[in-house]
């Protein structure tokens, strides 16, 4: 059977919970990302390959050094920062890829509450890795832990599904793309101001560390207090104790599809193919063209931040979701033209704020089509395994844009991506429907 409608004021009330706790998760998750260049020069001065050939550090770059040398150009060490940073972000969003539809399908099974908790406990221990990881050895455990672990983001927009009706669905989900927004303005200048009080003289980043710890353990305090559970079926059962007939529980799992799963899978992985790879290789690309230190990253990925999360809070909101995608890809591929070009700061400056539409946007609306397309008692895996194919393309991006980066330069590297964006639009504008349910009468 359907689940009773959730009244307004608990729906409210459960809206905060979600918008503070993934709130506070995102802000402790890109606490990292203005770091990572510094935190691999760190270890690889700490673990010099050359003294120290045994370490898990000297088999990658024996691989690295041997993927070098496959190639007839010669190619600078200066580089291997960059394609190492690929590296690290492919392996974390493979097992995000792995895990997602897991834990989904878990919470469609067990609930959202439950799955949450247990997402949370995997979070607590990676962070703490992170905080004792003197060596590179531990650091890359702590990314391993997070990535099988991480199921916030994901549950967090089944939440936001479970509790709203068609027409709340893309203002809902446009309140936890804000969460992502307020996060990348606030989350990354913090990391990098914190990174810079030195603690811990054998893990310089502890600091940093230990407060992202502080912010996951608040996190899932304040979860275990106030979040209830949404699963719809769970309210059902609530609602009614009677048994339920098999014409009912099909309304759980059986409903009309404008756009098919696949298509709109397909459509995540490609896109965020391409802008993962972007992304990633953004820090890198300030450092190699600016000399960008952390803080100055951190500026810049607030910059993007506040931008993403005014037009959060003014546009996505009021869009339909298809309208919400076709504006966030075209200006993708305005901004990564421009980034093949640009020699100036103010260029640069100019590219994020293309980008920060595309953060408001694209992800957003994606999450909103797929939730019209998955009925009540399926909801977490389809989402889950949307996830997942997001999180498959952001595997690949990282690593092989670094490496076209690494090989053919900023200009191939980015020419490339916009051809591949205007492929995105293509499929974006020809390929995707507005589902009738989503139109406003």
């Amino acid at each position: 059977m359907s689940a009773a409608p959730i009244p307004t004021a608990e729906r409210k009330q459960v809206l905060k919970v979600i918008f503070i706790s993934l709130l506070l998760d995102l802000i402790s998750f890109t606490f990292i990302l203005p770091l990572f260049p510094k935190l691999i020069e760190f270890y690889l001065h700490l673990e010099d390959p050359r003294n120290s050939p045994d370490s898990p550090l000297s088999r990658i770059f024996i691989g690295l050094n041997a993927y070098k040398n496959s190639f007839s150009r010669p190619i600078s060490d200066r580089y291997d920062i960059v394609l190492l940073g690929g590296a690290l972000g492919s392996l974390f969003s493979f097992l995000q890829a792995i895990a997602s539809p897991i834990i989904g399908t878990l919470s469609d099974k067990y609930g959202r509450r439950t799955a949450l908790l247990w997402s949370m406990a995997g979070n607590i221990a990676s962070v703490a890795l992170w905080v004792a990881a003197t060596d590179f050895r531990t650091f890359l455990a702590s990314r391993v832990v997070g990535g099988l672990s991480e199921g916030n983001v994901q549950l967090a927009t089944a939440m936001a599904a479970d509790i709203s009706d068609d027409k709340q669905r893309g203002a809902t989900m446009a309140l936890v793309g804000a969460c992502f927004s307020i996060a990348f303005t606030f989350g990354p200048a913090l990391g990098a101001a914190l990174a810079s009080i030195e603690t811990v003289a054998s893990n310089p980043f502890a600091t940093a560390a230990g407060f992202s710890l502080f912010l996951i353990l608040v996190e899932t305090f304040y979860l275990y207090l106030y979040l209830p559970e949404t699963l719809p079926s769970s309210r059902a059962r609530a609602s009614d104790k009677s048994s339920t007939s098999k014409g009912e529980s099909t309304l759980l799992f059986r409903t009309s599809r404008t756009n098919s799963h696949l298509l709109l899978n397909f459509t995540h992985f490609i896109f965020v193919l391409f802008f993962s790879g972007m992304e990633f290789s953004f820090p890198f690309m300030t450092y190699d063209l600016f000399a960008y230190k952390s803080s100055q990253s951190g500026k810049l990925l607030g910059f993007i931040g506040l931008i993403a999360s005014t037009l959060q809070g003014s546009v996505t909101r009021r869009l339909h979701p298809l309208r919400v995608v076709q504006l966030g890809v075209v200006s993708c591929a305005a901004s990564f033209f421009l980034l093949g070009r640009l020699t100036t700061e103010a260029g640069l400056y100019g590219a994020a704020s293309l980008l920060a539409v595309t953060t408001a946007t694209v992800v957003t609306g994606l999450n909103s089509l797929s939730s019209f397309e998955a009925a009540e008692g399926e909801r977490g895996g389809k989402l889950g395994n949307h996830r997942s194919w997001g999180q498959a393309g952001r595997s690949c991006g990282p690593l092989l844009f670094c490496t076209l980066y690494w090989w053919a330069g900023r200009d191939v590297a980015y020419a490339v991506g916009g051809a591949g964006m205007l492929g995105v639009c293509a499929l974006v504008f020809g390929g995707l429907k507005a589902p009738p349910s989503s139109l406003k009468k």
